[in-house]
């Protein structure tokens, strides 16, 4: 019994030396033979012994605030408190004082502590969360990440700062053709919404809004919308391959393919006649038209350097270089061409700086031959279908329209099936004359 007292003694000077902040965690041991197994709430600790818990290596603590402001035991050489919560966390007491914060973690088999700031400098709070940070980035070292995407920039701000960037790349014709789409169709629809943020779903909404009288619009737009999200995906504005107009089907709309007949061939050439005299460029410009399947822009912007009889030598077109071979005909109207002083250009304006307003002759002019439906692109066509009619092979027609790939001069081959349906006619005629059946 004397025994049992001086153990409960110690274990009480224990105790009062550790002081009542870090009290030993354990549990009393009767000292008769009552069961162990059944705890009694009403065991003093005079009536047992007190058996300390295992703990595990090193010291453990709640780290926050007011324990960091605590005056701590110093030793001859540093030590670490572990935090109870977060696993890693920890506070290193060095032999001058001095305590900081720091974690430790494991990557990639090896074993780091990285120190996150003195704990007068750091609030425990901030460290824990940076402790966090750093344990989590590790645990998910190698593991497959979604690109990050900047802030980026409303659509409206980023079209204004490349604009110039993005034009360099465009004709000119095709530069004033897309800033109109883009003014008129696609900044009310997306101006306003985040590079980033335009996803398909947005191009699906948007294409459902044009449905019916706004389809020419949207077919007209997309692409150009396509343009400028590719161009923000090289920038690293989007992530690449992110474009949502890719896939995007347009409206399916009847090709506006417009052919003039013989009856209306002469009613043109009357009104030329007539207006010859008074409009002399824009007549010949018609018949230069009319006689080589040229796009428009291709004879308005024709300078004298580039006509090298028999041909007309462009350094630049809608596809590229190319080459206008001049029949005849051709020939003569540009030996008719008054050339005039201080410009290069065929057919310049008053002042000589650009060339002139077809527009404004073509529109009176078209609608006094009857024709309000006829476009100035449908001379092109009409050219075409002559040469089907007078069975020039479709590789021969697309070189004189220069045509890049055959496929664009495929959409005449329904042309020539007529010319061949109408020689199988024929042919089939003279063989049930000759046969004796009625042709």
């Amino acid at each position: 019994m004397f025994m049992e007292k001086n153990a409960v003694k110690s274990v009480r000077e224990m105790l009062g030396l550790l002081g009542s902040g870090h009290a030993v965690e354990g549990h009393l041991v009767p000292a008769n033979d009552r069961n162990p197994a059944t705890f009694d709430p009403s065991l003093d600790m005079g009536d047992g012994h007190m058996v300390p818990t295992r703990r595990k290596p090193g010291r453990r603590a709640l780290l926050d605030g007011n324990f960091a402001r605590r005056k701590l035991p110093l030793r001859e050489t540093e030590y670490c408190i572990w935090d109870t919560e977060l696993a890693g966390f920890g506070l290193r007491v060095r032999p001058t004082g001095n305590t900081y914060w720091f974690v430790r973690l494991r990557h990639r088999g090896k074993h780091r502590r990285i120190t996150l700031g003195r704990s007068d400098e750091l609030v425990a709070e901030l460290a824990r969360a940076q402790a966090r940070r750093l344990l989590a980035e590790m645990a998910l070292d190698g593991l497959p990440k979604r690109a990050v995407v900047k802030a980026t920039p409303i659509l409206s701000d980023f079209v204004d700062t490349y604009r110039d960037d993005l034009s360099r790349v465009w004709k000119a014709s095709t530069t004033k053709r897309n800033w109109n789409a883009w003014k008129t169709v696609i900044a009310p629809a997306f101006g306003a919404m985040r590079v980033a943020d335009i996803l398909p779903a947005d191009i699906h909404r948007w294409r459902d809004d044009c449905a019916g009288t706004k389809e020419g619009l949207f077919n007209r737009a997309l692409p150009v919308l396509a343009a400028l999200l590719k161009y923000a995906e090289a920038l690293r504005l989007r992530r690449k391959g992110s474009n949502p107009c890719r896939g995007m089907p347009r409206y399916w709309r009847e090709p506006k393919e417009r052919y003039l007949t013989p009856a209306e061939y002469r009613r043109i050439g009357v009104a030329l006649r007539e207006q010859e005299a008074a409009y002399p460029a824009q007549v010949a410009l018609m018949r230069l038209l009319l006689f080589t399947g040229a796009r428009v822009g291709e004879i308005l912007n024709l300078r004298w350097d580039w006509v090298q009889p028999p041909r007309l030598l462009l350094p630049d077109s809608k596809t590229g270089a190319k080459t206008i071979w001049l029949n005849s005909q051709a020939l003569e109207v540009l030996e008719r061409i008054e050339r005039h002083e201080g410009t290069t250009l065929v057919f310049p304006n008053r002042a000589g700086t650009r060339p002139l307003n077809f527009d404004n002759w073509w529109l009176p002019f078209r609608a006094r031959c009857a024709l309000p439906d006829v476009r100035v692109h449908d001379l092109r066509h009409s050219f075409a279908s002559t040469a089907i009619m007078d069975n020039v092979p479709l590789a021969t027609i697309g070189r004189l329209l220069g045509h890049v790939l055959p496929e664009t001069t495929a959409k005449y081959a329904h042309l020539s099936d007529d010319v061949i349906g109408d020689a199988a006619n024929r042919i089939a005629g003279s063989l049930a004359q000759a046969i004796g059946l009625r042709p």
